[in-house]
């Protein structure tokens, strides 16, 4: 969430990015925010000084008594008992705007990096690059699904029978595709330097709190609701909530760790042609880069994971673009995202398979994930972190591009993996 330092002292700036994200009642809750701290402020000044006055009092008495004043020290005695009775009401006041205030600064979504554009929805966000080759099709090419059905690769009937539509059943090749795309994505990750953690697949509330699904995104996540804890959307949540309440040391940084999970997402709301096939599940299969970083390498670090993200698909020879997301389209948490889409050729469309964020200090303020810096002040970090990649529109796009009349070719950085060059 932001800061308190950053709402009071640049909230004129504050405001002109909430209005770039389109963030509702922006003034009122700013107004409120400063209110409530004003609120909280004057109650604890008020509370020290009669702490102060307290312990003047309190060392009287002794005096008092030694010096024989028995009246004067017990107006004192009753002095500090009507100060202590008073401070009663002040902690209440202050601890109740303390609460609200921070209730309300969880409301207020990140603010966007001055290089976001304006924006409203997809059709304002920015291409920056574009690669790959577009293959040309034979006129009989057919969609994913088509093509999971006439090769026995993935069976979501079977998935609807077993739980519910979005839940797939991977079978034979389309299991091993799976597998070797996860350990592809591993590999490749782990040689550019992250330390790969295989996390758990459920959370407590306080990990969503600290990377800020709650309270924004409940409704889209599953619950069991028994014992309160709820399933991962991604593996974010539980590799970047191994650092809440942790202070790092400045030659830690930066933090790069990757991990593979399922990930869970109830998808409310999500109908029609788009979400056919694997172009939108419940349970979905992802390898998640996290990093934690000093706020002035922050950006450098995100231009490496872009790199990262874009050797991907390079080596996967997919077509691609590199969007900027605008204010209006981009996360509650982050400060600046790329997404990654590409091309589904038997569809005609742009599939999104990964993005890349900087959420700056914002899940770090949540998390209290903090460095020592050489003059041993501590620091809140920023963090970072992208999909490499999540699997479903990266399985379309792989069988829908290399389908031939013999079968479907496999690209070359994933044969060793798959131990198979066609699908036939």
């Amino acid at each position: 969430m932001l800061t308190l330092k950053v709402i009071t002292e640049k909230t004129d700036e504050v405001l002109r990015g909430l209005e770039k994200k389109h963030f509702k009642g922006a003034q009122e809750a700013i107004d409120k925010v400063l209110e409530l701290d004003k609120k909280r402020r004057a109650a604890q000044n008020e509370l020290d000084k009669n702490l102060a006055e307290v312990n003047a009092l309190s060392k009287s008495i002794g005096k008092l008594m030694k010096e024989g004043n028995k009246e004067e020290a017990e107006s004192a005695r009753a002095k500090v008992s009507e100060i202590k009775e008073g401070n009663k009401a002040l902690e209440a006041a202050m601890n109740e705007a303390a609460e609200e205030l921070q209730t309300l600064l969880c409301t207020i979504p990140n603010l966007p990096h001055e290089s976001v554009p304006e924006g409203y929805g997809a059709e304002d966000n920015k291409v920056e690059k574009m690669g790959g080759v577009t293959p040309q099709l034979a006129t009989d090419a057919v969609p994913h699904w088509d093509l999971c059905k006439k090769y026995d690769l993935i069976d979501f009937e079977l998935g609807v029978k077993i739980t519910g539509a979005g839940f797939p059943v991977y079978k034979g090749k389309g299991a091993r595709m799976q597998r070797a795309l996860i350990n592809f994505f591993l590999d490749e990750a782990r040689e550019a330097g992250y330390l790969e953690i295989q996390p758990p697949y459920v959370v407590n509330a306080a990990s969503g709190y600290g990377t800020g699904q709650l309270p924004d995104k409940e409704g889209q996540m599953y619950h069991a609701n028994e014992d309160d804890l709820y399933l991962i959307p991604t593996a974010e949540v539980p590799v970047t909530n191994i650092y809440r309440d942790v202070i790092l040391s400045e030659s830690e940084l930066p933090v790069m760790n990757c991990a593979y999970s399922a990930c869970f997402r109830r998808e409310a709301g999500s109908y029609g042609k788009d979400v056919r096939g694997l172009n939108r599940l419940h349970q979905f299969d992802k390898v998640e880069i996290v990093r934690i970083d000093k706020p002035e390498h922050s950006y450098e670090s995100l231009k490496e994971m872009i790199a990262h993200v874009e050797n991907l698909v390079n080596k996967l020879e997919l077509p691609y673009r590199i969007l900027r997301l605008c204010g209006g389209d981009m996360s509650f948490t982050s400060a600046i995202t790329f997404d990654f889409e590409v091309y589904s050729a038997a569809q005609e469309r742009w599939l999104e398979v990964s993005s890349v964020s900087n959420f700056e200090s914002y899940q770090a303020n949540r998390l209290k994930c903090r460095y020592r810096s050489g003059e041993k002040k501590t620091e809140l970090c920023h963090t970072l972190n992208g999909s490499a990649l999540a699997l479903p529109r990266i399985m379309a796009a792989l069988l829908e591009n290399n389908q031939t009349s013999e079968g479907i070719r496999i690209p070359k950085a994933l044969v060793p993996y798959t131990g198979f060059d066609i699908i036939d």
